[in-house]
């Protein structure tokens, strides 16, 4: 066997088309007869009823195998012209495959799509910190550390940080022009930042004046206009060269497959071929022959008399020059030295620069009108396909030779009572075979909702109605043929379980991105019980429904530049933190206050010294919707009992409050995990109940509705109002994701106070490692005290989770912090001050381009690194006993020792 790896592959067919092959079907069909009957049946041949039923049912598979292997269009094609048509059953070229600016390349594509912008480039922006280890001191300035001893002295450059350099296509181009497409560029720039990055300025490329003088000879019938006009176009492209856009047309005519096609950035103008991108770098030579190549390319020129180049800024001693090294950071341009004299034969020809202007103002006219034609058809057609009605069906009696009597001829009414109900046997048991077969047709009628990542049906089985059997009525009883909900519901109701099968169609869908939520499914079944596999179903279809989005911004920052109503309460965050809050299920993925919650827990008696608790929920319209049934001796405890409502709620269905209330309700009912309250007056509520607590208990009832309903109406709508709202609504779950680089102090003022620069770590200033709190370093701060966050397993997951998803060089510190409000003072929680010290920092960022307000940044520097993880609460136990000790398991380092 030989050493070298061998490459694994999938093959993309996978089918075996034996559902095509009616051969095959028979004589596989048989070996199972044979297998089953060999003792008791052994005429296999044409004539025997049995072989003519399978032959019969093996044309049926292969008509349903045909219908299969239909172009795929077809198949998906919509009913009529309100359905889901195809474009719209999956993501679109465009949607999917693009991603925000990640590399150098995609970022030049972005600027270079501005009109007025010929081409630009990134730089790395090369600020040095100086360090000071013994003192824990950062600066900008090495003097700040002269007294300090050189063994304590380091330095590092701020990585992360860009400056642009743009060529704009006017020469004569004017300051406000400047500052329009600086400001655009500006725009899309922080649009598409990536993570720990930003920019720092945006300069004109400087020009490097070339001059070029050349004695040509032309061909006698050329014009000598147009030939000088080619000739100043080859060499402006050549030293300073314009990208050109290109159709999706052109772009798959060069070779380039889709996928590379729609690579990085989606631009306005077409597609930029990245090659040519890339071989459009600033020039740092000019080579002589390269010039030649372009003047003896042009139509008309017969050959060069006599050529040279030359620096017009420091002119060489020698004219005949055949390299010029161009300085690095400017372009190369034609000064007015350069000289152009044309010969036909023995003659010099004059030249008119006015009708040269002409030629040259209609080149760039046909190149322009070129380029306006790559905007359009940037969208790969989808073939809609033709409805052949796929899902239809008749049943297989029908194909059975007449004298078996089952066909739409029937028998002759001659033939014995036995033989008529021989037929009626026959039938009987035909039946199994067309409704199966029935059912497989309208499943393959429904693959277009199935698989579509727009619309998942509340059904995953279906089904269809036989049709076309003479004598229907006297073979069953009570068969919904007209109603097809109620006939799926007796065919499939117990097999049909929606939230398993649909979760199994979304890990599909998702495996087609190469997702999978198998880890996130294992922790959420250990925290929902019952509700796990409903919530995991939520997020799978977030998740996919905004996977365009999370896909493409996986790399992104958010833009801060932005105004202030777009910098809190809003999406406008890191595209790795909406796609870790799709990962693991938050539902509210917004930039906002967390400790700002509709939970609240509070002391009824504020005054009374002995402290005592009660919790409260509001909906969205602040109403109180419901309320702890008794008050706790302490925070802790009635934090617990609500997460325990919380969960009993979830594991409530809405389907279970339809079916319950479809009989009449009584007081004292319990439906799922609610018990109905009415009033000898007719008022009605409802509680929620703990099932695991006996009724004679306090534990039984574990929380109160808040207000009572009039009607039995009312109190359906309350309860699926309450699910509603903990299934959809609910969330004390949040993140922030804080970049170290954006609290860089002025990289342009030398003289920042050393005190406005982040605390190192010094360790003992021995080795000072790592010296750079900046560079691509980043906090994440969840809060600590919510259901899930407070589960110390779910924490290992999610900062696992976290690291993975974030960009491989990407430093990542996450701290779970805070108390729910009211637990401690304001001032004294570290979430409280965490989130408004943020939202001042970010409010102050507005408008200040590099500048820092120093107060600002100072607070919110120390309240940042200032901040730690608070652990879940555990008690010390008995060992002996075993149910506690699991219950309330001390963890080294995840675990806080506190009385509950």
């Amino acid at each position: 066997m030989s050493d070298v790896a061998q490459h694994i592959s999938i093959p993309k067919i996978q089918s075996t088309n034996d559902d095509l092959d009616y051969s095959y079907l028979r004589k596989k069909g048989q070996e199972y007869i044979e297998q089953l009957s060999s003792q008791i049946w052994t005429d296999y041949n044409e004539h025997d009823p049995g072989i003519t039923i399978l032959e019969t049912l093996c044309y049926a598979i292969t008509d349903l195998g045909m219908r299969m292997s239909l172009p795929i269009e077809n198949i998906l094609a919509p009913e009529n012209n309100t359905a889901q048509k195809i474009d719209e059953q999956f993501f679109k070229a465009s949607e999917i495959l693009p991603s925000k600016a990640v590399t150098e390349a995609d970022y030049r594509k972005l600027f270079i799509d501005i009109e007025g912008v010929k081409n630009c480039w990134l730089k790395p922006f090369e600020k040095t910190v100086y360090v000071d280890c013994k003192h824990d001191k950062l600066s900008y300035n090495p003097k700040s550390f002269e007294t300090t001893h050189n063994d304590f002295k380091k330095e590092f450059v701020l990585k992360g940080l860009y400056s642009i350099l743009v060529d704009y296509e006017k020469e004569d181009i004017t300051q406000v022009e400047i500052d329009e497409m600086e400001a655009e560029i500006t725009k899309r720039f922080h649009a598409n930042r990536n993570l720990c990055e930003d920019l720092v300025k945006i300069s004109k490329v400087d020009p490097f004046p070339v001059s070029v003088c050349a004695g040509i000879e032309l061909l006698p019938e050329v014009d000598e206009e147009l030939v000088h006009a080619k000739i100043e176009r080859a060499i402006e492209s050549y030293f300073s060269p314009s990208l050109k856009f290109y159709s999706l047309r052109q772009m798959v005519d060069k070779g380039y497959t889709t996928d590379h096609i729609f690579e990085g950035p989606l631009l306005e103008h077409g597609f930029i071929d990245t090659v040519e991108l890339e071989n459009a770098a600033l020039r740092s030579e000019i080579r002589l022959s390269d010039i030649m190549q372009l003047i003896m390319g042009i139509d008309g020129v017969k050959n060069i008399r006599d050529i040279s180049i030359n620096d017009c800024s420091h002119p060489q001693a020698e004219a005949n020059s055949w390299l010029i090294c161009v300085e690095e950071g400017k372009k190369p341009v034609l000064c007015t030295d350069s000289a152009f004299s044309y010969f036909k034969g023995v003659l010099p020809v004059n030249v008119n620069s006015a009708k040269v202007k002409e030629y040259k103002a209609e080149l760039e006219a046909l190149e322009k009108a070129e380029q306006e034609l790559a905007k359009t058809g940037m969208e790969i057609d989808i073939p809609q396909g033709i409805y052949l009605n796929t899902n239809e069906t008749t049943t297989i009696q029908n194909d059975f030779p007449d004298t078996y009597g089952i066909g739409q001829n029937g028998l002759p009414s001659r033939v014995s009572t036995a033989r008529k109900s021989q037929a009626k046997q026959l039938k009987g048991y035909l039946l199994f075979f067309d409704q199966l077969l029935a059912g497989y047709f309208a499943h393959l009628g429904k693959v277009k909702n199935l698989l579509s990542v727009n619309n998942q049906p509340g059904k995953t089985y279906f089904i269809q109605a036989i049709k076309d059997i003479k004598g229907f009525d006297e073979l069953v009883n009570h068969y919904p043929g007209n109603n097809p909900e109620e006939l799926a519901e007796l065919l499939f109701d117990d097999l049909d379980n929606a939230v398993e099968r649909k979760n199994i169609l979304l890990d599909h869908l998702l495996a087609r991105f190469a997702e999978k939520f198998s880890d996130f499914s294992f922790f959420m079944k250990g925290l929902y019980g019952s509700f796990a596999s409903e919530a995991i179903l939520f997020s799978k279809q977030n998740f996919l429904k905004d996977y365009p989005l999370t896909s493409c911004e996986r790399g992104s920052a958010f833009n801060f530049i932005l105004p202030e109503e777009d910098l809190w309460n809003t999406t406008n965050i890191s595209g790795v933190q909406k796609r870790i809050a799709r990962l693991v299920g938050i539902k509210n993925i917004e930039r906002r206050n967390l400790t700002e919650s509709l939970f609240e827990i509070y002391d009824p008696e504020e005054l009374d010294s002995v402290k005592e608790y009660r919790w409260r929920l509001r909906d969205g319209d602040a109403s109180v919707i419901m309320e702890s049934p008794e008050i706790y001796p302490n925070y802790l405890l009635a934090q617990q009992q609500f997460y325990i409502v919380l969960v009993n709620i979830l594991e409530t269905s809405s389907d279970a409050i339809e079916s319950a209330f479809e009989e009449p309700v009584q007081d004292g009912d319990v439906i799922g995990n609610f018990k109905i309250r009415i009033s000898s007056s007719s008022q009605y509520s409802f509680d929620v109940i703990n099932p695991e607590a006996a009724e004679d208990t306090t534990e039984y009832i574990i929380a109160k509705k808040y207000g009572d309903e009039t009607s039995k109406e009312d109190l359906k709508e309350a309860l699926l109002h309450v699910i509603d709202f903990f299934v959809q609504s609910f969330t004390e779950e949040g993140m922030f994701l804080v970049e170290h680089i954006l609290l860089r102090p002025d990289v342009t003022n030398n003289d920042v106070p050393l005190d406005n620069f982040m605390p190192i770590c010094t360790d003992n200033y021995e080795n000072c490692e790592p010296v750079d709190p900046y560079s691509y370093h980043i906090t994440i701060v969840l809060p600590g005290w919510t259901y899930r966050f407070g589960n110390a397993d779910f924490r290992a997951f999610m900062e696992e989770l976290s690291r993975k998803e974030l960009p491989a060089h990407v430093l990542a510190r996450i701290c779970w912090i805070g108390e729910r409000k009211n637990r401690v003072p304001d001032n004294e929680s570290d979430m409280f001050l965490f989130e408004n010290a943020y939202k001042d920092f970010l409010l102050s960022r507005v408008g200040a381009g590099q500048e820092q307000d120093e107060p600002t940044l100072k607070t919110f520097i120390k309240i940042l690194t200032d901040s730690n993880s608070i652990y879940p609460s555990g008690k010390l136990l008995d060992c002996s006993d075993e149910e506690d000790e699991v219950k309330g398991k001390i963890i080294l380092g995840r675990t806080n020792i506190g009385n509950l």
